[in-house]
């Protein structure tokens, strides 16, 4: 009787404590609603006629018109008369698959370097010194900076005849010609990154900096009590404490990345060595009246993104409900 009343009692408050976790997610359901309604309005059906516009042969002067054509914009098997087969659609296309390259080189490259220099930025940020609410303010401005204006800027910047660049590394003797940073085939991928890096550094900060401000300083005055060196304090118990924050941060930053187009679109308009996925399909979408075409492009570009969100998640162990 003992032991029955016992589990009586404790099947009670675990019974209520299922029925509060379901009046909770009813409630984060019911503020949900409104925000999943817009979305689905403003996102899921131009992204749905986006997929269906793939499947056809649409010109952007009259879209009713389209035909349903199957998977001819993605892969297709064309025979000539002389009885020799050849293949097209966007996943023979070479120009398609440089895009691809482009984009996932400048996305490794960029995110990679964010997030060591937004590191060490944010770890120097959260230490205490003189005028460091002023630097913090100062650091952000790059981010605050509209990516059109910061695009306009640094290409005056980069030009190889009126360029600051290169007039200082002239005069550092670092170079000995003057070097066409957006026009170059070599130049043109590290000219881009360079304004990407230096725009997007301070996000990258901003998100790691809140981190290490939720740490207890007590942890670290234990560690170095211990005889822990500064990077082993860093490396052992600063970077397990923000590895949550930091893999958001890479997530968010990565699948931005992954999307450019403003920047490069800008800064080397019309140049193969950095052309991306989007400003391959915008510009089949618009300037070359490949209105199907471009909304297969478009739509390959969201399925590369939401499996690489998967991909990011399940690498970070970051859950949907929460938690690791």
């Amino acid at each position: 009787m003992a032991q029955a009343g016992l589990t009586l009692e404790i099947a009670v408050p675990s019974a209520r404590r299922s029925q509060l976790m379901r009046q909770r997610a009813r409630s984060a359901w019911l503020f949900l609603a409104p925000m999943l309604v817009v979305l689905a309005a403003v996102a899921g059906w131009p992204l749905m006629r986006t997929i269906y516009f793939s499947f056809t042969d649409a010109s952007l002067a009259d879209l009713e018109a389209a035909r349903w054509i199957g998977f001819a914009n993605y892969f297709s098997v064309l025979q000539l008369p002389s009885g020799r087969d050849i293949y097209d659609g966007l996943l023979v296309d070479p120009v398609w698959w440089r895009a691809v390259w482009n984009t996932v080189r400048f996305t490794v490259i960029s995110v990679t370097c964010e997030t060591i220099l937004g590191t060490i930025v944010a770890l120097v940020l959260n230490t205490e010194f003189r005028g460091r609410g002023i630097v913090r303010a100062a650091i952000l401005v790059p981010w605050a900076i509209p990516t059109i204006v910061s695009a306009k800027m640094w290409q005056w910047m980069l030009n190889d005849q009126f360029g600051i660049l290169n007039d200082i590394l002239l005069r550092l003797g670092l170079i000995s010609t003057k070097i066409a940073w957006t026009a170059s085939a070599d130049t043109a991928m590290i000219a881009v990154l360079i304004v990407d890096i230096w725009k997007t550094t301070p996000f990258m900060a901003l998100l790691i900096l809140a981190a290490l401000q939720m740490i207890p300083t007590e942890i670290h005055e234990v560690a170095k009590l211990d005889g822990a060196n500064p990077w082993q304090v860093f490396w052992k118990v600063t970077l397990p404490l923000i590895r949550p924050a930091l893999m958001v941060a890479v997530i968010f930053r990565g699948l931005d990345a992954f999307r450019i187009f403003d920047l490069i679109y800008v800064l080397t308009p019309n140049n193969v060595q950095t052309k991306s996925m989007s400003v391959f399909a915008r510009e089949n979408l618009f300037e070359f009246d490949k209105f199907a075409y471009g909304s297969a492009a478009s739509t390959l570009l969201f399925i590369i993104l939401g499996s690489l969100t998967i991909l990011f998640m399940w690498v970070g162990r970051v859950k949907l409900g929460g938690g690791r």
